[in-house]
């Protein structure tokens, strides 16, 4: 795992300069990559790539960037290549030689041979930019499902990249300015695939390769998909379960099995689910020493789950780090920096609580942890899944107000797209109604006409949701925004990354996910039983009361569930979001902010006071965000 940043300017060819401006873009990436750091200059081309190095495999020669033997091509990885050892040995047979034994190493004589289709060779979670000084172009690819990050801005200077927001905005080229659209985008949460807070720079689309190419003193950008999450678009009429139950456990104990493979130790996450407590236990059987488990611990006894975490580690004979966490921790200091390495909002605090583990991990001197990231996706574990394909069976509990719905919406892109309006989205579209009052009047005048809820079904491929069954299209469409959107992002590699940790979520190896998505939907969901397929695969390895359990809640205790958390983020609120703050920021109305607050404090409604949770969390944030990025204010140090 390692930060990989750069730019190209075709029309700036100074060494010194090219050197200084690309020093700065690889500062802000240390936390991704503290072990080294490489770069390689084309200075004709004013072409510069950076790289920094989390050592996890080939700790002694695993330098970056790699470059062919005549310097004609150049590249920088980062994450984790898979099943690298036999691809070497295949190219060797072949005279073409990897430069170094690290996973990364494949990469480029891959290229070599395969030219762009390379990448389908490609096993693991990864961003890969590649220079081909013959062709002039320069590519960037980022892997199947979005787990590692990779942005770009480009403009009449030329472009730049990098593994954060953060690098590519010290860039002189880019003026760092939040995006009026995408904050109302995050204030409901749902950002539209490929965009960023900030103005002028865009996410590679998971699955998605980006070829730059030279025309004259021009760039041309255009960026095409080599892979996606496919559903068929039939089912077999009349499964086996049995056969689907075999299949995912096979391919998943392949995945853990091929993530556990480092030169260093590697951990797991354990919360007290399904999907970590199945990677603990194939984890513990496949590896010869007892496996370190980290896990999250709340002061709130509707939010923790860690006694069930306890019983998976007692039964593995893991040796647990738990973690507890109150709002001293949640709040104040590492919420700043939470939301600092996050660059865009979150509308709980489980980003934090993920920032001090990833921290755990580190001070456990640890670098890896396998993680259970991905089994929702792809086995219809979440609620709203089950309510899209069967309807409501309950009002939502703790899931009210931030997963469910309360009340069933439409939405006519939404229905034109998929037939229906997925659940999914419905609890923000009514964050949405709760956000537009408090803007500002000037703000409100520019988003008249823009309707974010649409923008984000407008960003859906059509062809990949016609025709598929209701849970299908459900699993997809979430899949295409809030997976790669929220949990792969503040929920994953930036809370992960941010002390230099790296996280290897094994159900999203693509031979799971390939095999994953032909499973009928009558056996993912079995008898109204979410994730039964994967429940049956591993009924031998859970304790029974975790077998047996309904889908838990895996956040963060909201803040107005206790009086200490709710004075914690209220001094956040009084420092972040003075009158003269609010102004110049300018989304919202400083008084009717400001009434809101004062409102929301005084609910009752346990749903509608999530809500409010919400949208407190992500207005604080954008006022965070202008204060860190756009003011440049200095970051707090924890304790």
């Amino acid at each position: 795992m390692c930060g990989i940043t750069g730019f190209w300017n075709p029309s700036r060819t100074n060494e010194r300069e090219m050197r200084f401006v690309l020093d700065g873009m690889l500062d802000v990436l240390d936390h991704r990559g503290p072990d080294e750091r490489g770069s390689r200059l084309f200075v004709e081309q004013g072409l510069a790539l950076g790289h920094t190095r989390l050592s996890i495999v080939g700790l002694d020669h695993g330098h970056q960037p790699i470059e062919s033997a005549d310097g004609d091509y150049a590249i920088t990885v980062n994450g984790e290549l898979y099943g690298y050892k036999r691809l070497r040995t295949e190219l060797a047979c072949e005279s073409l030689d990897c430069q170094g034994k690290s996973d990364s190493a494949v990469a480029l004589p891959l290229y070599l041979k395969h030219g762009l289709s390379f990448v389908d060779r490609l096993r693991g979670e990864f961003a890969i930019v590649l220079y081909d000084h013959r062709e002039q172009r320069l590519i960037l690819v980022r892997d199947r499902f979005g787990i590692k990050p990779l942005y770009y801005a480009i403009n009449d200077n030329g472009f730049s990249w990098g593994s954060e927001v953060k690098s590519i905005l010290k860039h002189p080229d880019i003026d760092p300015k939040l995006c009026p659209k995408v904050a109302l985008h995050q204030m409901m949460q749902v950002m539209v695939p490929g965009t960023t807070a900030f103005e002028g720079v865009k996410a590679v689309l998971p699955g998605h390769m980006l070829i730059v190419q030279r025309d004259g003193d021009r760039l041309v950008a255009k960026q095409t998909r080599w892979w996606d999450l496919e559903f068929p678009t039939s089912h077999d009429p009349n499964p086996n379960p049995d056969e689907y139950v075999a299949g995912v456990k096979e391919r998943l104990i392949d995945a853990v099995a091929t993530r556990l493979e480092a030169d260093v130790p590697v951990g797991c996450y354990l919360s007290g689910g399904i999907d970590s407590c199945s990677i603990l236990g194939l984890a513990t059987t496949l590896q010869q020493s007892p496996v370190k488990a980290f896990t999250i611990a709340f002061d709130s006894d509707a939010y923790d789950e860690s006694n069930i975490a306890k019983l998976m580690a007692e039964r593995t004979g893991a040796e647990q780090e738990l973690l507890r966490l109150t709002e001293k921790e949640l709040y104040g200091p590492a919420f700043e920096r939470a939301t600092w390495h996050a660059e865009r909002t979150f509308y709980n605090t489980l980003a934090v609580a993920k920032w001090h583990m990833s921290r755990r991990v580190r001070a456990c001197n640890y670098k890896a942890v396998v993680t259970g990231e991905g089994s929702d996706e792809l086995f219809g574990g979440y609620p709203f899944f089950k309510r899209d394909w069967l309807g409501r069976d309950d009002e939502g509990g703790i899931f009210a107000g931030a997963i469910l719905a309360e009340e069933d919406l439409q939405h006519p892109d939404w229905m034109d797209l998929c037939g229906f309006t997925p659940s999914w989205i419905q609890p923000w579209m009514l964050t949405l109604q709760r956000v537009r009052p408090l803007l500002s009047s000037s703000l409100q005048d520019m988003l008249a006409e823009y309707d974010p809820v649409g923008e984000v079904a407008k960003a859906i491929d059509p062809a990949q949701v016609r025709g598929r069954h209701r849970l299908d299209i459900s699993q997809y469409t979430w899949s295409k925004t809030m997976l790669e959107g929220q949990i792969l992002t503040w929920g994953g590699d930036r809370m992960d990354m941010a002390n230099s940790m790296e996280a290897r979520p094994a159900f999203l190896d693509h031979h799971v996910a390939e095999y994953a998505v032909n499973i009928p939907p009558e056996v993912r969901i079995r008898d109204g039983v979410e994730k039964w397929v994967l429940r049956e695969a591993m009924v031998n390895v859970l304790p029974r009361e975790l077998y047996e359990r309904k889908k838990f809640a895996f956040m963060a205790p909201p803040a107005h569930t206790d009086p200490v958390k709710r004075q914690a983020i209220q001094e956040m609120i009084d420092h972040w979001m003075t009158p003269q703050r609010v102004s110049d920021l300018g989304i919202f109305d400083a008084k009717k902010l400001n009434q809101f607050i004062d409102d929301a404090w005084q609910e009752t409604d346990g749903t509608i006071a999530r809500r409010n949770d919400i949208v407190m969390n992500h207005a604080l944030q954008l006022h965070l965000l202008h204060g860190q990025y756009v003011e440049g204010l200095p970051l707090p140090v924890v304790d």
